[in-house]
């Protein structure tokens, strides 16, 4: 077992190294903490704003819930969503595991760069058209459609006439003449 200190109000975090697929039990009936799965300490939480940029790290963002609605739930691809080999065709287990790693390094580095390149313009061009949309949304469309149902409140008014003198009696009359039939199933 290795132990991690993150200085000396921090306390001690145990990092199993050992095969997880192991079926044998812990000494006290739990899977010890690892790095990777422990929860920040909380005055950790509290001063994480106001940390410098050294002590904040890629596995513990500062915003947690990036995709709070799922709307991106189809990116979630791992390796074996992408690179799967039969049981008939296999390659070297050190192939697998570096091609594994590599795809995982490229992925998320190769996003980082371009989120680099392009999240800032996005977000300003995406926050730009919403602005224009939302005005042109709330100025003009809006007070349109509240005009034209103004203008057109006789028209309601002359359309539910027809329908109740005109088109509910025929209906009306077609259903009782079709209410006069009976269907008798019978075997034979």
């Amino acid at each position: 077992m290795d132990t991690m200190m993150k200085g000396e109000d921090s306390e001690e975090v145990e990092i199993d190294l050992e095969d997880s697929s192991d079926p044998e039990e812990f000494e006290n009936g739990e899977e010890p903490q690892t790095l990777w799965r422990a929860p920040p300490a909380l005055e950790e939480e509290e001063n994480i704003h106001t940390s410098t940029l050294v002590e904040i790290s890629d596995t513990k963002p500062l915003i947690n819930a990036r995709d709070p609605r799922g709307i991106n739930d189809c990116l979630k691809v791992t390796f074996e969503d992408v690179i799967a080999e039969p049981v008939s065709v296999r390659s070297g287990d050190r192939i697998w595991i570096w091609s594994n790693a590599l795809f995982e390094v490229s992925r998320i580095w190769i996003y980082r760069i371009v989120t680099v390149l392009l999240a800032i313009p996005m977000s300003v061009i995406s926050g730009l058209i919403f602005a224009i949309l939302s005005c042109f949304h709330i100025w003009m469309v809006g007070p349109c459609i509240h005009c034209v149902h103004i203008g057109t409140r006789w028209l309601q008014s002359l359309w539910s006439i027809v329908l109740g003198v005109i088109v509910d009696p025929f209906l009306i009359s077609a259903g009782k003449c079709c209410g006069g039939f009976s269907i008798h199933f019978a075997k034979e």
